[in-house]
């Protein structure tokens, strides 16, 4: 596939920057982003996934088929006032999503899929941000960490897979991204279909916060190609491939691809909060979820020490 490649530094800062000073979109919210940093090289590591499948895109659609991947651990994100979002099972009555996809109000569901496909809603009764999110900012302007927790009024059911939390994500490795985000950017009636996609984790990108951004390992994000789009975000990114319960990060925001004569938001980059740098929060925060209630449980395991922030009742 060739050696590795450098993408031009301005072009792709002048594209960035115009998705991340974005506001987060409403309705079917992807938060359309990016942040950049004026010593941003991105090298993006092809060579070390030479010889894969070419990626299929959540953008034009790659439906999941499997009973044993992507649909046994991705939910479906809803609020009562429109909002579209995706997230990850970390426990049979927890879910890890972004917490921007929960800052308009409203009350919260999520929908999992049966093995036929079918589709089930559950209650949710708490919300738990990260501490650092600050709502009203784009992507840009972010300082936080785009992450929060769902507990759910229930367990899921049995056929549901719980993802575990991975380490940390290196440049060059390939990952799975999955979600119920629009997989054309333009048709809002594309969404709500469980999609899923490989990619390549291209490096860090840095402003107010550090996220991964990964891209598609033959467009390398200069193209239209595979990548997450309105409604992907809090999907769960899985190392390796679609039947892996390896969670290394939660999908936060797009943008489009560098060599496109319009302003693209869907099929360049995907901006992911890696896991690693947030264990404490997340082993914490579920701890306290899960203390909750009429029926509270523990975890297996003491929580390490981390800090909270804000919780309610839908």
């Amino acid at each position: 596939m060739g050696p590795e490649r450098v993408l031009e530094q301005q072009s792709l800062t002048e594209r960035l920057d115009w998705g991340a000073a974005a506001p987060r979109l409403e309705r079917l919210v992807h938060p359309v982003g990016t942040m950049a940093s004026p010593h941003l090289v991105f090298v993006l590591a092809i060579a070390l996934v030479a010889g894969t499948v070419p990626a299929l895109a959540v953008v034009g659609g790659s439906a999941s088929q499997d009973v044993r991947g992507a649909r046994a651990s991705t939910l479906r994100v809803e609020t009562s006032r429109g909002e579209l979002c995706s997230g990850a099972v970390i426990a049979p009555e927890l879910v890890l999503t972004a917490a921007h996809c929960l800052m308009g109000g409203g009350s919260v569901s999520v929908v999992s899929l049966d093995t036929r496909f079918r589709a089930r809603r559950h209650a949710v009764v708490a919300v738990l941000p990260h501490p650092s999110f600050v709502p009203g900012t784009t992507p840009r302007t972010q300082p936080g960490a785009d992450l929060a927790m769902l507990r759910l009024a229930a367990p899921l059911p049995a056929d549901i897979q719980p993802v575990t939390l991975g380490g940390s994500l290196w440049q060059g490795e390939s990952v799975t991204m999955a979600g119920f985000g629009l997989s054309v950017e333009t048709n809002k009636s594309t969404a709500r279909r469980l999609r899923e996609t490989r990619l390549v984790n291209a490096g860090n990108y840095t402003t107010q916060n550090t996220v991964k951004v990964a891209v598609d390992a033959e467009a390398r994000g200069e193209t239209p190609g595979a990548g997450a789009c309105r409604g992907d975000s809090g999907g769960p990114v899985l190392r390796g491939d679609v039947r892996s319960r390896d969670l290394v990060g939660i999908v936060s925001w797009s943008s489009g691809p560098l060599n496109t004569r319009e302003r693209r938001i869907c099929g360049g980059f995907t901006a992911i909060t890696p896991i690693s740098e947030h264990r404490g929060w997340i082993t914490e925060s579920a701890a306290r979820l899960l203390a909750m209630g009429s029926n509270p449980r523990a975890l297996d395991r003491p929580p390490p020490a981390a800090g909270y922030s804000w919780w309610f009742s839908r």
